[in-house]
This record gives C-alpha cells, sequence and structure tokens, in this order.
C-alpha cells in the first residue's frame, strides 16, 4: 500500500507539472482561474492551489503540491511578510527564500505538509504574484524548515519538470537557478506593468491583443542609469513594432510622435510596410495616468540613436 500511495502521488505530481508547463509555454502569467482550474488527472479534476490558504496539498495526494505568493493589491492588508519579501529576495541574490508558515503552529497541517516536503525533498510548484491576480509558475523544493521562526526556505529548480532530478545540493548550483527565476519575474513583472498601464494595446497601432504584445524597452536595461524596469521606461509593442523600433527604424521623439526612418519610406512592398510608413508622424497611444506615460528623457536619449541611424 505505501508504494501504491507513492506511486500515485508521483504520477498526479507529473500531471499537475506536465500542465503547468503547457499553460506556461503559450504565456508569461497564470491567472487566479488558470489556479482554480487546475489540472484533471485520470478523469478527476484537481486545482493547483487553495485560494483561500497559501500551501496546498489536494487530499488524494501524499505530499504538498504547490505554494502561492499573492502580489497585494494597492491598499490591501499584507498578511504575511513573503508577500512583501520573496521579490526583494530573488532580486537580491540570497540562494534560498523565506516562506512563512500559516499561522503560529509549526505541528498545524499546512505546516507539517512543509516539514514533509523539506524531509522527502519533493519538488513543489510556487506560483508568485508578478500583479494583483497573475502569478509565474515555478519549480522548487523546501530547502529548510524552522519552528522557532515559523518559516521555510524554498528553493528552486531549473525547470517546471516533475519527473525524479537532481534538486540542486549545493550553493552555486542555487544561486544558479535563482538567477534564471529573477530574469524571469523581471521579464514578467515589467511585462504584466506595461501592458496594464496601457490597458492591454500597442501603444503605436493600437491593436487589443495582449498575447501579441512585447514589453519594450525605451532603454535597455543594461544602462545602470535610466534602464530600470519600470513602466516610463516602457513602451507595450506588437512584435512588428518592436523589431522596427529595435532596429531604429521607428523612432519616437520626446513629444510621443513618431517617426519612420527614411529607409522605409522609401520601399513600396505590400499592406504591412505601408501600415508602417503611415505611422510617421504619428501620436503614440498613451497610459491613462501621467505617472505611466513614457519618460521624456529616456525617449530623448533614444531618439537620438535613431536619428543618428537616418
Amino acid at each position: 500500500m505505501p508504494d501504491e500511495i507513492a506511486s500515485l502521488d508521483q504520477r498526479m505530481r507529473q500531471a499537475a507539472f506536465d500542465h503547468v508547463r503547457s499553460l506556461s509555454a503559450t504565456r508569461d502569467a497564470l491567472s487566479s482561474d488558470d489556479l482554480t482550474a487546475g489540472f484533471i488527472f485520470e478523469g478527476k479534476r484537481y486545482p493547483l492551489v487553495n485560494q483561500r490558504r497559501g500551501i496546498f496539498k489536494p487530499s488524494d495526494m501524499q505530499h504538498l503540491l504547490s505554494i502561492r505568493t499573492v502580489f497585494p493589491r494597492p491598499g490591501a492588508r499584507v498578511w504575511y511578510d513573503d508577500q512583501r519579501n520573496v521579490h526583494e529576495q530573488i532580486y537580491g541574490g540570497n540562494d534560498f527564500v523565506e516562506y512563512a508558515f500559516m499561522g503560529t503552529n509549526p505541528d498545524a497541517a499546512d505546516n507539517r505538509w512543509l516539514r514533509d516536503a523539506w524531509q522527502e525533498q519533493i519538488p513543489i510548484l510556487y506560483f508568485i504574484g508578478i500583479a494583483p491576480g497573475q502569478f509565474m509558475a515555478n519549480r522548487a523544493y523546501i530547502g529548510g524548515w524552522d519552528a522557532k521562526r515559523l518559516k521555510a526556505l524554498v528553493g528552486f529548480g531549473e525547470t517546471l519538470r516533475a519527473e525524479a532530478e537532481r534538486l540542486p545540493d549545493s550553493e552555486p548550483a542555487r544561486r544558479y537557478a535563482l538567477r534564471a527565476v529573477k530574469q524571469r519575474l523581471h521579464q514578467a513583472t515589467f511585462r504584466q506593468a506595461v501592458i496594464t498601464a496601457y490597458e492591454g494595446r500597442c501603444a503605436m497601432s493600437g491593436l487589443p491583443e495582449p498575447m501579441l504584445l512585447d514589453a519594450a524597452h525605451i532603454i535597455a536595461d543594461k544602462d545602470e542609469g535610466l534602464g530600470q524596469p519600470i513602466v516610463p521606461n516602457g513602451l507595450p509593442m506588437s512584435k512588428l513594432h518592436h523589431a522596427a523600433f529595435d532596429a531604429h527604424l521607428l523612432g519616437i521623439a520626446p513629444d510621443f510622435r513618431l517617426h519612420v526612418s527614411d529607409r522605409l519610406l522609401g520601399q513600396h512592398d505590400g499592406p504591412m510596410l505601408e501600415a508602417l510608413k503611415q505611422l510617421d508622424k504619428r501620436m503614440i497611444r498613451l497610459p491613462r495616468r501621467t505617472t505611466d506615460q513614457p519618460s521624456r528623457d529616456r525617449l530623448a536619449a533614444r531618439f537620438d540613436v535613431f536619428l543618428a541611424s537616418r
């Protein structure tokens, strides 16, 4: 019987990880509805989380399946320290992040699930909030359990696969995995913030499909002075417009007016090219909040590069 229970747990875990990996292949973030809808195993649907609690083990599974940290809504109460600290810890470069126990009793069922996952080194899913109701999915494991501090340590794996792999057992391996999470978190939070500010539309064309949009940096993030991942340094663009912007075939002046390069204006070859040429001298779409509008200083610096490339 114990072997059968362990086998069931492993197969259910694999189904959950496969489903999350499939969803994550086509989107930067999973919604609360995605997590509630969950996955199907042997004809039965199981949620990926308990929406009322951060620590979740389906009743049919032997071990912990997932943990979750929500992104607080503006003005909402922050219940646990990890809601404030997980992004900071990831960006700070620690090899583990801390996860708060449920309540103050380390022997409560939720906290025992954390302990058991630590002792058995079970791969789990960690859903990190990147915006209200939006989550980045990560393969993770419990790397420590402290009854006195009421904290668990969470480490990250490199992929969203659940099958038996060596979990990072050295500080360099853990830091390598965390760097990958940091990069994904940076991209996901920046994209979510920029596209939300512009209500899901391309700033150049007005295209209203977020899945076809990128969050383009005005100044590249490698620039320590102006390259911060903040909304005034970003613009939502379709893939085509993003490529043209990066190639300096499209420029945006500090007055928010679009300029098309002479190279494109001199060509005549089909409707897509004509659509790009028609952007010349048009104003870009701006977000509702003035604080989210593109930084004029950043646009000026980028526009100088565009002019030099004409």
